[in-house]
C-alpha cells in the first residue's frame, strides 16, 4: 500500500466531513475513510495507478467566480453556491425541471412516484435559475442542460428552450430517455424549431438485456425510432449516454462506438457514465457494479482490437492552453473546461472518408500544449504577431490530417472562431465522465467541478454534491403535494408496438 494523498470524503451513511485517504495497491487506486460512527469504508478510485499519474500531469486551475453567490460558513461540500473556495467556473449548467418520469428504472429513486412528492420550478422560476447563470462573472455559462426526471413530460419544454436561448445560451440541450421523441417524429421537429442545439440521449447498449436489467424493460427500439425521428428532425449533434454498468453492458462498448460512428451523420459522441452508487450497499455488492474511467479506456482498447488505445485518452483539462489562447486572442475570458483530471477522460476520433482515427494519430497533444503555453506567455507580453507565427509553426507541423490544418489556421491567423465548429463536425467525441457517489466522494474533486446546476433559491451547486447531499433538502423546499393527477404514469409501451 502506497499513500497518493490525504483529502476530506463523507461518511456514506450519516454525510460528515470525514478524513479519507487516497492509495495505491496492485497498480489499482483506491479510497479508504472511517466514520467514528458507521465504521470503515474501502471503495475502488481509479482502476489503474498509471493512467491515475498520467491523467494527473494536465491538472489546471480554473478562472474562479468573481461573483460567489454563498459565503463559507460550513465548510465544503456544504457551502456549495458556489463559494469562494471554488477552483473553477461553470462549463455545463443543468436545471431538472421536474421530478417527474414516464419510466421506473430499477437503478434510478428520483421519480416523483418514489420520492411522494413532485418538484416542478416553474416557467419564472426556471427564467430566473437561467438568468443568475448567465450572470457568471467573468465567464457567462455557455451551455444549458434541461434534465430531470424526464423533461419532456413537460408541455412548455420548447417554450423552456425558447426562453434559454433568447437569454443569451449558445448551446441547449435536453437529456432524455428518448420515449416521447420516439413516438413523435412531428414533436422532434418542434424541439428543434425551438432552437434545441443537442439531444443527450440515454443508450446504455445494442442489445435488449441492458436496458431489462438497469431500466426494467427493453427500451432498444424506442431508442433506434427516438434516433430515426431526430435525424428526420434534422439533428446533428446527439450524444449517445451510457449508464456503464460491470456485468451488465461493459462487453458493449467497442459496439457502441461503431455504432456511433456508423450514425455520424447525427450522433456526434459517445458519453459514458460509470455507475454511481446512491444506494446503500456493501463492499461486495460495490465491487460487482464499480467500474472506473481507466476500466472503460482499458475495454475501448480491447473491443476495438488496439485501434484505440488507452493513452489515446485526455482529461478534461488538457484543452486549459487552447481556450487561455482563444481568451488571450478576444480579449475575453472564455469557458476553460478546467475540470478536475480525475473527472472525465475523451478523446477525438477523426474522419475522413472511411478512415476513421484518434486524434493521436495526427497530433503530437503533448508538444501542441507545450507550444500553446509559449505562446500564451508572449500573448500576455503583448506580441500577438510573434505568437501568432509561432502557433502555426509549432501546431500544424505536428498535424497530418489535412482538414484540421486548414481550420486551426482559420481559428489562429484570423480568428474565424467557426472553424472550431468546422472541426467538430468531422469527428466523434469518445468521453466519459465518472459522477461521484458517497463511497468515493473526494471534496477536491467537488473543488474543481465545472457542472454545476442551478436551484431555485439562487445557488449554483456542483454535480455530485447536488446528487449526493443537497437534492433532497432542495426539492422538499420547492416542492407540491403529489396526487394522480400530477403524477406522471408509467409509459404506455402498446403506443409504438
Amino acid at each position: 500500500m502506497k499513500t497518493i494523498k490525504t483529502t476530506k470524503s463523507v461518511c456514506p451513511e450519516c454525510h460528515k466531513v470525514i478524513d479519507a485517504t487516497i492509495y495505491e495497491q496492485d497498480e489499482k487506486v483506491y479510497m479508504t475513510k472511517t466514520c467514528p460512527e458507521h465504521g470503515k469504508y474501502t471503495d475502488l478510485y481509479w482502476g489503474d495507478y498509471n493512467q491515475y499519474l498520467r491523467a494527473e500531469k494536465y491538472a489546471h486551475d480554473g478562472v474562479v467566480m468573481a461573483n460567489p453567490r454563498t459565503e463559507e460558513t460550513q465548510d465544503c461540500p456544504y457551502d456549495c453556491g458556489i463559494c469562494p473556495n471554488h477552483k473553477s467556473t461553470t462549463m455545463l449548467s443543468i436545471i431538472d425541471v421536474t421530478n417527474r418520469c414516464n419510466l421506473r428504472c430499477p437503478i434510478c429513486f428520483a421519480h416523483a412516484g418514489a420520492a411522494g412528492y413532485l418538484y416542478e420550478p416553474t416557467k419564472e422560476q426556471i427564467k430566473e435559475m437561467m438568468q443568475n447563470l448567465r450572470d457568471n462573472n467573468p465567464v457567462k455559462t455557455p451551455a444549458l442542460q434541461f434534465s430531470g426526471g424526464e423533461p419532456t413530460v413537460r408541455e412548455d419544454l420548447p417554450e423552456l428552450i425558447r426562453m434559454a436561448k433568447r437569454i443569451g445560451f449558445p448551446w441547449v440541450m435536453v437529456d432524455s430517455n428518448g420515449l416521447k421523441m420516439a413516438e413523435s417524429p412531428e414533436y422532434c421537429q418542434e424541439l428543434k424549431d425551438s432552437g434545441l442545439d443537442s439531444v443527450y440521449l440515454q443508450f446504455d447498449g445494442l442489445t435488449p438485456e441492458p436496458y431489462i436489467m438497469a431500466r426494467g424493460v427493453n427500451l432498444l427500439p424506442y431508442k433506434y425510432k427516438a434516433l430515426e425521428n431526430l435525424r428526420e428532425a434534422g439533428f446533428t449533434s446527439i450524444v449517445l449516454v451510457p449508464v456503464l454498468i460491470k456485468g451488465v453492458n461493459d462487453d458493449q462498448v467497442g459496439d457502441l462506438i461503431r455504432f456511433a460512428i456508423k450514425n455520424r451523420d447525427c450522433v456526434k459522441g459517445v458519453n459514458f457514465q460509470p455507475i454511481s452508487i446512491t444506494g446503500r450497499m456493501d463492499k461486495s455488492q460495490r465491487e460487482d457494479v464499480r467500474i472506473t474511467i481507466p476500466d472503460l479506456m482499458r475495454l475501448a482498447e480491447e473491443q476495438t482490437d488496439g485501434y484505440l488505445k488507452r493513452d489515446d485518452w485526455f482529461p478534461v483539462p488538457t484543452i486549459e492552453p487552447l481556450t487561455r489562447f482563444i481568451s488571450l486572442m478576444k480579449s475575453e475570458e472564455e469557458v476553460d473546461f478546467c475540470a478536475h483530471p480525475h473527472c472525465g477522460m475523451g478523446t477525438f476520433l477523426f474522419i475522413d472518408g472511411d478512415e476513421v482515427t484518434p486524434i493521436t494519430r495526427h497530433l503530437d497533444v503533448d508538444s501542441v500544449l507545450e507550444t500553446l503555453d509559449e505562446v500564451n506567455n508572449k500573448l500576455a507580453e503583448g506580441k500577438m504577431l510573434r505568437a501568432k507565427l509561432k502557433v502555426v509553426s509549432g501546431v500544424v507541423k505536428n498535424l497530418e490530417f489535412k482538414p484540421l490544418i486548414k481550420y486551426l489556421k482559420d481559428v489562429i491567423l484570423y480568428n474565424d472562431y467557426d472553424g472550431v465548429n468546422r472541426i467538430y463536425h468531422q469527428r466523434i467525441f469518445i468521453g466519459a465522465m465518472h459522477f461521484m457517489d458517497p463511497y468515493n466522494f473526494d471534496l477536491d474533486r467537488i473543488q474543481h467541478c465545472v457542472i454545476h446546476y442551478a436551484v431555485p433559491d439562487g445557488r449554483i451547486i456542483p454535480f455530485c454534491t447536488m446528487n449526493t447531499i443537497h437534492r433532497n433538502s432542495i426539492e422538499k423546499k420547492y416542492s407540491q403535494p403529489l396526487d394522480e393527477e400530477k403524477n406522471t404514469p408509467p409509459y404506455d409501451f402498446t403506443k409504438l408496438s
